[in-house]
């Protein structure tokens, strides 16, 4: 169809439960609960779902809106009490239809439900409020993924292990890995590989690293 967006599919779970089930593991690994890697509220404004869809699919459980549609009135609705003004109040339909290139009238047909949106209309609101292509429309799980692995990416980023230097600068090949990459660095890395192939080869080569450096024992 031309007018609007093709007829909703069913929503695929298995990828996004994969990549829980990492995260978790590596999440354990580091000594940190789930809901200190995965902030509730800060998943849901950044992908558009709900924060009870957003409990429930962390929790490895099928949930979210499948009627397209009703998924870009909900998205569209976070956006507007969430992305503000300076001075902390919504944007109008006006300001919403002048920034995005279209009438009032459009605008606001498409805010109340009353207007199918086309992807046009989709890329230039999300254009508007600044957030990535598909915000308003990918599934449920699949807008949490991409949110999930970028969150992860930056809480890996902040919490990176540090070395002095020295250790680093006197050949110390732990020492230097550490320093340039960081636990959290390393196992945020390994856990992006294609398969489980993939990262037990890095399993393996990380156990003879700690194997060639362990001290001597007396």
């Amino acid at each position: 169809m031309t007018d609007g967006f093709p007829a909703p599919v069913a929503v695929a779970d298995a990828p996004l439960a994969a990549t829980i089930t990492r995260v978790a593991e590596l999440a354990g690994k580091m000594g940190r609960e789930l809901n200190q890697v995965f902030d509730l509220r800060r998943l849901s404004e950044a992908s558009g779902v709900p924060t009870d869809v957003v409990k429930t699919l962390l929790e490895g459980r099928p949930a979210g809106e499948p009627d397209l549609q009703a998924r870009f009135l909900q998205r569209l609705d976070l956006l507007r009490r969430t992305r503000v003004k300076a001075n902390g109040r919504r944007y109008t339909q006006q300001e919403i239809a002048d920034g995005a290139g279209m009438s009032r009238q459009q605008a606001g047909a498409l805010i109340n439900g009353d207007r199918r949106p086309t992807m046009e209309h989709c890329d230039a609101i999300q254009r508007f409020f600044g957030v990535h292509a598909g915000f308003l429309t990918a599934h449920d799980a699949d807008a949490l993924q991409r949110t999930e692995q970028q969150l992860l990416q930056d809480y890996a980023g902040r919490a990176r292990e540090t070395v002095p230097a020295s250790a680093a600068s006197a050949g110390d090949p732990l020492a230097r890995l550490l320093q340039n990459h960081g636990v959290r660095g390393i196992a945020w890395r390994a856990a992006q590989l294609p398969s489980d192939k993939h990262r037990d080869k890095v399993t393996e080569w990380l156990d003879m690293l700690l194997e060639s450096v362990k001290p001597n024992e007396s």
